[in-house]
C-alpha cells in the first residue's frame, strides 16, 4: 500500500508543479506533463517502477477522450465528413506508409520489416492532438477539423494493421521470441470471443458486438439513467458513465477491435441523447486526469542511454519522420481545400507519431515482424516525435499563423447569427416556454434539466433537452458555455438560481444571462452578482391581472394599461433606488437602510403615481380621453 502510495504522489507532484508552469510559460499542458516524465524518470528507475504497465492503464484515457469526442458528433455531421475520412484521412495513411516504407527499404531492411514500420510510423498521436487543440481553441476551425477526420481514419486504420501484420512474420526472428509469442497468444485468446473461430464466423461475431453496441446507446440508457435518477447522487451518474466507457470498451477488445474505435461509435449513437452532457461532464475529469498520465509515463519511458548510444541515428530518423508527414499532409490538405493557417494546422500538427505506434510496436515483436533493436530504436523515435509535437503547435501558433491573419474573413458583429448558441437552465414552466419561443424564431438552444420525468414530457412534444444539473460547471463547459451568447435561467428553486448566476457572470463576462426571480428580494440578489436582465416571476402576469381588475371596474383597457405602466416604472424604479443598500443574506427586515429607503421613496413618489392614476380615472368619468 505505501509503494502505490509513493508512485501515486510522485505522478501528482510532478504534474501539479510541471503543468502550471509549462501553461504560464505557453507552452500548453502536454509539453508540461512530458516535461514532468523526464524529471521523475530516474526516480521511477529506482523504484523500479513498470511504466510501461503503467502507460498502457493511462492509455484509457484516449478511450474516454474518443468517447466525448463522438458524443459532440452527430451521425449526420459524421456522414458529412465522409470525404475528408476517406480521401484526406485515408490518403495521408497510404501515401505516409508508403514513404516511410520507402526509407525503411533505403536502410537495407527486409520489405515486411520496412511496410511494417512504414504502417506503424503513418499513425499521428490521436491525444496529443485533440488535447492540444481544444485547449488552444482549434478544434472547431477547418485545420482542425481536417486533422480530427485523419485522426479518426487513423484511429480506424489499426484495426486492419493488426490483422494484417502477423502476416508479415519472418522466420528467422521466430526462434528468439516463440515463447514469448505463445505465452501472449494464450493470453489474448483466453479473453477473446473470436479466438479459433472461422473468418466468417468472427466477422459474425463483431457485426454482432457492433449492433449491441449501437442498440444499447439507442434503447438501454434512457431507462438506466431513469433508475439512477431516482437515487439523485451525483456519484452515481458518474459510476454509470464508468460503466458504459468501460463495458463498450471491453466489448471491444473481446472480439478484437479497438476499444478507442468502439468508444467513439457508442458517442456518436449517444449524440442525440438527453444525457449526452451527463455523460460528458462525468467522464472529462477521469479523462484529463488518464491523459495527463500517459503522457507522463511517455516522458518517463524514454531510454536516455539508448538515446545516447544512437543519437545521430533517432534524430535522423525523428527529423524524416515530422519532415515527411509535414510534406505528406501539405500536399493533401490543398488538395482538399485548404489554405494558409489551416492548411499549415494540419501539417504540423499531425506530423508527429502516435500511442497506437506503442501497441503496434509490442505487437509486431510478438508476432516475429520486428527485430528487438529495431523496436527499441524506433520506440525512441515515436516517443521523442511526441515530445517535439508541442513545439511544432508553439511554431504555428507563434510564427506560421500571424502571417495568415489577413487573409481571415472580417466577421459580423451587429446581428446576431442565427445559429448562435443559448443555453437554457430549466425546462419547467418558464425555461419550455422560452425553448419553443426561441426556437420558432430559428435559434438553436440546449435545454438543461435535472428533472427526467419532465424531459421526456418535452421530448414526445420534440423539445430537444439534456439531463443534467445546471448548476455545475463541468456539465455548463459540456453544454458549450465558452461559445454560447446567451444563458437563460429558467430553474425553480432561488437558491439554484442565484448559484448558476453568480457563476456565469463571474466566469463569462460575454455571456448575457437573462434571469429568473421568485420574488422582488430575488432580484437584488441577482442584482448584487451583475445579473441585469432579470425577470420576476409572477410579475407580468400580476400587472395584467392589475389591469384586468380595472377593465372590470368600468375602465377602459387602453386606459387601463395606462394605469398599470405608471405603477410599472414606479416599482421597477423603486427596485433601482433600493438595490444599493441591499445586503445578500440580511432579511429585509433588519435591514434598517433599506426599509428606510423604501419608506423614503414611497413617501416621494407615492403622492405622484397616486395623482397621475386619479387624472386618469378622472378623464375616464368625464368621458374624456
Amino acid at each position: 500500500m505505501t509503494d502505490f502510495l509513493l508512485i501515486a504522489y510522485i505522478f501528482l507532484i510532478a504534474g501539479i508543479i510541471a503543468v502550471p508552469i509549462a501553461s504560464k510559460l505557453g507552452l500548453g499542458s502536454v509539453l508540461g506533463y512530458l516535461l514532468a516524465g523526464i524529471v521523475i524518470g530516474p526516480t521511477l528507475t529506482f523504484l523500479n517502477v513498470d511504466v510501461i504497465a503503467i502507460q498502457h492503464f493511462a492509455e484509457f484515457g484516449v478511450v474516454m477522450m474518443l468517447f466525448i469526442v463522438g458524443l459532440e458528433l452527430e451521425p449526420k455531421a459524421l456522414w458529412s465528413m465522409r470525404k475528408q475520412l476517406i480521401g484526406l484521412g485515408g490518403g495521408q495513411v497510404v501515401l505516409s506508409a508508403a514513404a516511410f516504407t520507402g526509407i525503411g527499404l533505403a536502410f537495407g531492411h527486409a520489405w515486411q520489416t520496412a511496410l511494417t514500420i512504414g504502417l506503424i510510423l503513418s499513425l499521428s498521436s490521436t491525444a496529443i492532438v485533440l488535447q492540444t487543440l481544444s485547449e488552444r481553441g482549434l478544434l472547431k476551425s477547418d485545420g482542425g477539423q481536417a486533422s480530427f477526420s485523419v485522426l479518426l481514419t487513423q484511429d480506424i486504420a489499426v484495426i486492419p494493421m493488426l490483422a494484417f501484420i502477423p502476416l508479415l512474420a519472418l522466420p528467422e526472428l521466430a526462434p528468439a521470441i516463440a515463447d514469448t509469442a505463445h505465452t501472449s497468444d494464450d493470453t489474448h485468446a483466453s479473453l477473446s470471443l473470436v479466438a479459433g473461430l472461422e473468418s466468417w464466423q468472427a466477422a459474425l461475431v463483431t457485426l454482432g458486438m457492433i449492433a449491441l453496441v449501437v442498440f444499447g446507446g439507442n434503447y438501454l440508457t434512457a431507462p438506466i439513467f431513469r433508475f439512477v435518477a431516482q437515487a439523485r447522487l451525483r456519484e452515481l451518474f458518474t459510476a454509470t458513465a464508468l460503466f458504459f466507457v468501460i463495458g463498450i470498451a471491453l466489448m471491444m477488445s473481446l472480439v478484437g477491435l479497438s476499444p478507442a474505435l468502439g468508444t467513439f461509435l457508442a458517442g456518436v449513437v449517444l449524440a442525440n441523447s438527453p444525457y449526452k452532457h451527463e455523460l460528458e461532464s462525468n467522464i472529462d475529469p477521469f479523462k484529463g486526469l488518464l491523459l495527463g498520465l500517459f503522457f507522463i509515463t511517455v516522458g518517463a519511458s524514454i531510454n536516455f542511454q539508448l538515446l545516447a548510444d544512437n543519437l545521430a541515428t533517432i534524430v535522423l530518423l525523428t527529423s524524416a519522420l515530422i519532415v515527411t508527414k509535414t510534406a505528406v499532409l501539405l500536399i493533401l490538405g490543398r488538395i482538399f481545400g485548404l489554405r494558409g493557417a489551416a492548411l499549415w494546422l494540419l501539417a504540423l500538427g499531425l506530423a508527429q507519431a502516435g500511442e497506437f505506434g506503442f501497441v503496434l510496436l509490442a505487437y509486431s515483436v510478438s508476432n516475429n515482424v520486428l527485430a528487438d533493436n529495431i523496436a527499441d530504436q524506433l520506440l525512441l523515435v515515436v516517443t521523442l516525435s511526441m515530445l517535439l509535437s508541442p513545439g511544432l503547435y508553439i511554431l504555428y501558433q507563434r510564427v506560421i499563423a500571424p502571417r495568415f491573419i489577413c487573409e481571415q474573413p472580417g466577421k459580423e458583429t451587429d446581428e446576431f447569427p442565427d445559429d448562435s448558441h443559448v443555453i437554457i437552465a430549466g425546462s419547467g414552466r418558464m425555461g419550455g416556454l422560452v425553448d419553443r419561443i426561441l426556437q420558432a424564431g430559428g435559434y438553436k438552444t440546449t435545454v438543461i434539466d435535472y428533472n427526467y420525468k419532465q424531459l421526456e414530457a418535452l421530448e414526445r412534444v420534440g423539445i430537444r433537452n439534456f439531463f443534467g444539473d445546471a448548476t455545475r460547471p463541468d456539465l455548463l463547459s459540456a453544454a458549450g458555455i465558452e461559445d454560447a451568447k446567451l444563458l437563460v435561467v429558467a430553474l425553480d428553486d432561488a437558491e439554484q438560481i442565484t448559484k448558476l448566476v453568480r457563476y456565469a457572470m463571474q466566469n463569462y463576462p460575454h455571456l448575457h444571462v437573462v434571469a429568473r426571480a421568485v420574488d422582488r428580494h430575488h432580484v437584488y440578489d441577482l442584482w448584487a452578482y451583475g445579473c441585469r436582465d432579470i425577470i420576476r416571476e409572477t410579475y407580468d402576469s400580476t400587472m395584467r391581472m392589475g389591469r384586468s381588475a380595472f377593465e372590470a371596474l368600468g375602465i377602459e383597457q387602453e386606459k387601463a394599461q395606462e394605469m398599470v405602466d405608471i405603477f410599472s416604472e414606479f416599482d421597477k424604479e423603486m427596485l433601482r433606488e433600493a438595490a444599493d443598500v441591499y445586503e445578500i443574506g440580511v432579511p429585509f427586515e433588519e435591514n434598517h437602510a433599506y426599509i428606510e429607503r423604501i419608506n423614503k421613496i414611497f413617501d416621494e413618489k407615492e403622492p405622484e403615481i397616486k395623482q397621475q392614476m386619479r387624472e386618469i380615472c378622472d378623464r375616464v368619468v368625464n368621458g374624456s380621453k
